[in-house]
């Protein structure tokens, strides 16, 4: 169902060999040297704690101790932004969602790896290995982090009634008026197809990141209704936090780390009963690295149980291996389970964000849909910008 389809050319580019080891991609590093002394990673926000938030949570400090790798972290606005700031060749790597990673391999920005070299590899679960946001045709390109859901937040002073549905930010908008929190990124135009799956099945949407020209043109419509009603549109998490504290806001779509941060604010969260889009983060290497060494270290410290406990406790997502799990219990009893960690059929409810392409995934030449270009000019049509 979510299929990706990847140039033939980075297939077989995926599929040699290096000649050092058959075990070892071509283009992935052979063996792990000294550090850098030096690390550039592009990060979404909260995922490179040092404890200036709070001093509980720390997983960089004592790898830079460890490694003696300074850490460099620039958060990202969106996957979009993510992705230009690793063309730029600043840059070692960083934490991507699948609307990045599958447009970073397939445009070669970003190496195979080496997972020998990355020992913590091995206790990922199952359900995170080489999939299609995060390998191409068996070949691993990038080291799972984490993964989560996109949750329906309000403030509970002003919504009384808890919704099981999205309806307050679509058909409910007018009821709060340019108090609507909306995620500003063009991958939010799958969460209006996402809805209208439910609420308009006569559009045939099977899947909410491919879409023809009609499914395309009503998540539109749907979109330009919200934005009338007033949606206050973040891209810095932290920008929602204070808008939902000063009360600008009452009800959007959030992350679970936002839900987090407004513990001591009057909001809930659920998610609602159509479902919802998602993440699964992904730790990739720039082909072009200049700190290789450094950046492999970094991918294995951070699914350490340590690491990747303290990481995932704090965004509020699902880490990656059991023996994380354990060692979150220290830290926030019962995390694993609430995150459905290692339950797959939670997870097969989750559509995770991806990168829309023309030919709607579908191998079939006569169907297409709206591309990641076509995605991104709507949006802006839509903003203003």
């Amino acid at each position: 169902m979510r299929r990706i389809t990847i140039p033939a050319v980075m297939v077989a580019i995926g599929m040699v060999m290096a000649a050092c080891g058959a075990s070892v991609p071509s283009g992935a590093l052979t063996s792990l040297g000294d550090g850098e002394g030096e690390l550039n990673l592009i990060i979404w926000d909260g995922y490179a704690e040092r404890g200036e938030v709070d001093a509980a949570y720390d997983w960089v400090t004592g790898f830079e101790d460890e490694t003696g790798c300074k850490v460099n972290a620039t958060p990202m606005s969106d996957s979009a932004d993510g992705v230009q700031l690793l063309q730029s060749g600043q840059y070692d790597g960083g934490s991507f969602s699948g609307d990045a990673t599958v447009r970073l391999m397939a445009a070669g920005d970003v190496a195979p790896v080496n997972v020998d070299l990355v020992p913590n590899y091995a206790d990922v679960f199952d359900g995170l290995k080489l999939k299609e946001h995060n390998s191409l045709d068996g070949v691993p390109y990038g080291i799972p982090h984490g993964r989560g859901p996109n949750l329906l937040m309000w403030n509970t002073d002003v919504v009384t009634t808890d919704p099981t549905s999205w309806d307050p930010i679509w058909e409910g908008g007018s009821d709060y008026q340019g108090k609507l929190s909306i995620y500003d990124s063009s991958i939010f135009i799958a969460d209006a197809a996402l809805h209208l799956m439910t609420k308009n099945a006569d559009l045939g949407i099977t899947n909410p990141y491919q879409l023809n020209d009609e499914q395309f043109a009503a998540a539109i419509d749907l979109l330009e209704q919200q934005r009338d009603n007033g949606a206050v549109y973040w891209s810095l998490l932290t920008d929602q936090v204070q808008s939902f504290q000063a009360g600008d806001t009452v009800v959007g779509t959030t992350w679970p780390y936002q839900v987090s941060l407004l513990a001591d604010s009057p909001v809930k969260a659920t998610l609602p009963l159509e479902g919802t889009t998602g993440w699964s983060d992904t730790w990739m290497i720039a082909s072009n690295a200049a700190h290789p060494n450094c950046m492999y270290r970094w991918m294995n410290h951070i699914i350490s149980p340590e690491a990747n406990a303290q990481a995932t406790v704090w965004f509020g997502e699902a880490a990656v291996t059991e023996k994380a799990c354990e060692a979150a219990e220290a830290i926030s009893p019962g995390h694993c389970k609430a995150q459905h960690a290692s339950d797959e059929a939670y997870w097969d409810k989750i559509w995770y964000w991806t990168t829309p392409q023309g030919d709607c995934n579908d191998d079939k030449d006569a169907t297409t849909c709206k591309d990641q270009d076509d995605w991104t000019s709507a949006w802006t049509t839509l903003r203003g910008t």
